[in-house]
């Protein structure tokens, strides 16, 4: 007999960048007070799902998104590194509010290829880390739910990919903000289908004022 089983693809909470930095992967951004209050609001939302399981980014601002669903489910974090944040050869560069400054003619090399991309981690092997977390975090938490914790970029692909669509897109059509769910229902093994869901929509507006809505805020 087949289980039911749902997991929960969380993306983090606003992070403190008022200097616009393109940060990837680097350590030390750290959410902002709104940022908390998104974590806040996506615990409440989750609050009386059966969650089991639960899995964050190993970077701090999936950490602490996590948290206060950790503390209100009483349940441990496992920190899995393939749903890390993309890697990027743009990493560390500021563009402040306008990322048309990554058109600059010195950065066409990088953008020579947007199937791949070449600027950095190939989409198919962000499918296949993110897919591999999904299938342990869904055996973890059999019958029930998990949440997994991780960025922009890695959930959109893993939506594409069990959806079977293109990897291939523009960033500014991702359906996939701040503090929100894309949630994957699973009939066994078989894969059936996704919500979506802004637990912190009525937040939103207050994290794209003042130019803050930035390439590498994923």
């Amino acid at each position: 007999m087949s289980e039911r089983t749902i997991v929960h693809l969380m993306r983090h909470g606003e992070v403190h960048n008022p200097q616009g930095v393109l940060y990837g992967r680097l350590p030390e951004f750290y959410l902002s007070d709104l940022g908390h209050q998104m974590a806040e609001r996506a615990a409440d939302h989750l609050s009386t799902n059966e969650i089991v399981h639960l899995v964050s980014s190993p970077l701090e601002r999936a950490q602490q998104t996590v948290a206060p669903l950790a503390k209100l489910l009483e349940a441990p974090v496992t920190t899995d590194d393939r749903v890390i944040e993309a890697d990027n050869l743009f990493e560390g560069r500021t563009v402040g509010a306008e990322p048309k400054a990554l058109l600059h003619p010195k950065n066409w090399w990088l953008l020579r290829n947007p199937f791949r991309p070449s600027w950095g981690e190939p989409y198919r092997e962000i499918a296949a880390r993110m897919q591999a977390a999904v299938a342990d975090a869904r055996d973890a938490a059999r019958g029930h739910e998990a949440v997994i914790v991780s960025h922009q970029l890695p959930v959109w692909i893993a939506r594409q990919a069990y959806e079977k669509k293109s990897f291939v897109h523009d960033p500014r059509t991702r359906q996939c903000s701040l503090a929100s769910l894309t949630s994957l229902t699973f009939d066994g093994d078989r894969y059936v289908g996704f919500t979506y869901a802004e637990p912190a929509g009525d937040l939103l507006p207050d994290a794209l004022k003042a130019g803050k809505k930035f390439v590498g805020g994923a």
